[in-house]
């Protein structure tokens, strides 16, 4: 392991499942293999031995039966444990092969297919590739890829193809800000982009030099060089621009995310799943697991487990090598992630766009008049109720309640309620509402009744600023008569109540990061450094290490939080998030919401995906968090949630929901 104190800026060793076999004799396994169809023979067989020596059983298999061992499992067995075990019978490079081949005969072609492989493979990898090809096909690589694609996504294919980009360890120093600048001057600081420059660069240069060129172009450009990608570039090239990034940041990262892509939802990509098992198994599935239970919560094993069946299932877990929720361990190449990632979190500057703005030429009159002519008389004209709620900023709302009740004398939200049902109502009347109002409902619904919503405590209260804090108790005791206060600690107990206690006083400290102070508030004596507080409390009993947490996580500004946790990574070689979810239970640790600190439209995108992932959509959180973000980060959230679900917001709404108003919150 990296030495405490120490995250080294090169990539670190990675970690196979699969090893060769020393004690291995090919011909003991040439019996199992030609034993009929025991299915377990076999699985046991092809997964406990590396590729090496997986050629030699075919070669053996050959010289002493006179058959083709890929042929005959062909014929033995079916499905996707057939191509699974078959393609795991081919040298590596003649599978990419197979894959590239597939990918582009046939009708249509297989872009994420390309992507993948290409963006991944290192320079070795992709001669041996070039070669396999001509071998199994019989026709340059080169002259069928570009065939089948056009455009700078082909440009940036063929460059891969060469495979000639720097070494690793090639850094050239005198060049890492000059890149970057000439980066910046293709794309963020001019109108249209010079996507020539990007390909050059991104398909040349070694992995370590562009990893210093995109954290000193961060720097110079004040956002991601994703970001820039996802505003100058377009479709397919965007597409593999943004691979080939991820795979300079972090190969494992960018197949774990993959992985869970090719399983969540409805329906397996079983084709990309069998691909990244076969081809990492002997490269970097351990570290591939880690940075998979650090994205998503769960073990890539027991995702595997509940998407997949059968001898197909038991194989995949075999090259899965095991369950990380179980292990607990945490490998080399997650921990530099990890500082990464909190490093990434604490310099990028993040622009909130809302997606509903105030409407121009507002005539709130007007609005209030066509409001009572969509309620009067037989029927209500929803339509015209949800355009114009819809479509105005909640300001402009209480302007229109207001002009409702002066012109009309009547109460508008009366006749909403007594108009519209179920949840159409409950979304508008949570719209008409002030934010102060809306909150403070919110915050009363998750706490009365027989059970208590914790997530919904959690997530109101650390996504609001002090000043929409402040706004909530004032409004909380208005309509309630009673402290906010109060009624936490009525409903709640332990160090959970002590924990919403102290975020509902709205005093968290604001501004940027002081470094003197982190380094104050992590000692816990007079040589510790930065959060060695945090580490040293992980060897105590919990309850230490939870109210020392506690004050750190409840009073601290979030950007103040972002550089504690990266140097909690520096210190202990673990990821924070590891450690609340292995250190931690129960409802206090549901209220370490330690992800909301590193990334808040990701934090709630998530808690939007959990609204309507399951059977029966929890519409009071959908209707929260639609209503709270719509005018602070929603498009934000939108754009977290595409880049994690593959599916956009709306995309998913749409499924989920027959809200029809939805939509019209500018989800598209």
């Amino acid at each position: 392991n990296p030495v405490p104190g120490e995250i080294p800026s090169c990539r670190l060793t990675s970690y196979p499942v699969l090893k060769s076999n020393v004690t291995n004799d090919v011909t003991d396994d040439l019996p199992l293999c030609s034993a009929g169809s025991d299915k377990e023979a076999i699985l046991d067989l092809v997964t406990g031995r590396s590729n090496a020596q997986r050629q030699e059983i075919v070669q053996a298999y050959k010289s002493s039966y006179g058959k083709d061992l890929i042929d005959d499992l062909k014929y033995e067995l079916t499905g996707h444990f057939e191509r699974l075990i078959v393609s795991l019978m081919r040298p590596q490079a003649y599978h990419d092969a197979k894959e590239i081949h597939d990918a582009i005969k046939g009708a249509g072609t297989d872009e994420k297919c390309l992507i993948e492989v290409l963006a991944s493979r290192n320079n070795q990898q992709i001669h041996e590739l070039v070669e396999a090809y001509k071998d199994a096909y019989g026709s340059d690589i080169e002259e069928d890829v570009t065939g089948e694609t056009s455009g700078h996504f082909k440009k940036m294919l063929v460059v891969l193809l060469q495979g000639t980009r720097d070494e690793p360890g090639v850094v050239h120093t005198d060049l890492i800000e000059e890149d970057a600048q000439v980066l910046f001057a293709a794309g963020e600081e001019q109108w249209g982009t010079e996507e020539s420059i990007f390909i050059m660069l991104l398909g040349n240069r070694s992995f370590d030099h562009l990893q210093m060129v995109f954290d000193k172009y961060q720097e110079i450009a004040e956002t991601s060089i994703e970001d820039s990608i996802k505003s100058e570039l377009s479709g397919d090239f965007e597409n593999l621009m943004l691979a080939v990034v991820q795979c300079i940041r972090s190969v494992p990262m960018y197949f774990a995310k993959r992985l869970y892509k090719s399983m969540k939802g409805l329906g397996t990509q079983d084709n990309t799943l069998i691909r990244i098992m076969i081809c990492r198994s002997e490269i970097d599935m351990l570290d591939i697991r880690e940075c998979f239970r650090m994205c998503y919560e769960k073990s890539l094993y027991n995702m595997i487990k509940e998407d997949t069946s059968g001898d197909y299932k038991r194989t995949l877990l075999a090259l899965c090598g095991g369950d990380d929720d179980l292990a607990g361990e945490f490998f080399p190449e997650a921990a530099q992630l990890a500082y990464k990632m909190w490093e990434t979190s604490a310099m990028t500057k993040v622009q909130l766009r809302p997606t509903i703005r105030p409407a121009s030429d507002f005539d709130p009159a007007d609005d209030a008049q066509n409001l009572r002519k969509a309620m009067k008389g037989f029927g209500t004209d929803e339509d015209v109720i949800i355009d114009i709620v819809a479509n105005r900023s909640n300001e402009q709302r209480q302007e229109i309640r207001q002009a409702f009740k002066s012109i009309l004398g009547r109460d508008l939200m009366k006749d909403l309620k007594s108009e519209l049902s179920k949840n159409l109502e409950r979304l508008i009347i949570g719209l008409m509402l002030t934010p102060a109002e809306f909150d403070a409902k919110m915050m009363r619904k998750a706490m009365e009744g027989a059970g208590t919503d914790e997530h919904a405590l959690i997530e109101i209260l650390v996504t609001r600023s002090n000043e929409e804090i402040h706004a909530m108790n004032a409004a909380y005791e208005d309509g309630y008569k009673k402290s906010m206060e109060d009624a936490i600690q009525s409903d709640t107990s332990g160090r959970f109540s002590q924990i919403l206690t102290s975020l509902v006083q709205g005093a968290r400290e604001q501004g940027p990061a002081d470094w003197d102070r982190a380094l104050v508030d992590a000692q816990v004596s007079t040589s510790c450094n930065m959060t060695l507080e945090l580490a040293d409390a992980c060897n105590e009993d919990s309850d230490d290490m939870e109210i020392k947490f506690m004050s750190i996580l409840c009073t601290r500004s979030f950007p103040h939080l972002r550089r504690v946790f990266q140097e909690f990574v520096r210190c202990s070689n673990k990821d924070i998030e590891q450690i609340i979810k292995n250190e931690m239970s129960g409802d206090v640790k549901q209220a370490m919401y330690v992800r909301s600190v590193k990334n808040q439209p990701n934090y709630i995108a998530e808690r939007l995906y959990k609204a309507m992932k399951c059977i029966g959509t929890d519409d009071r959180a959908l209707i929260r968090i639609m209503v709270s973000r719509s005018e602070v980060d929603l498009f934000n959230i939108r754009k977290e949630f595409k880049e994690t679900h593959d599916c956009s917001l709306h995309e998913f709404i749409q499924v989920e929901t027959m809200v029809v108003s939805f939509h019209i919150l500018h989800v598209e």
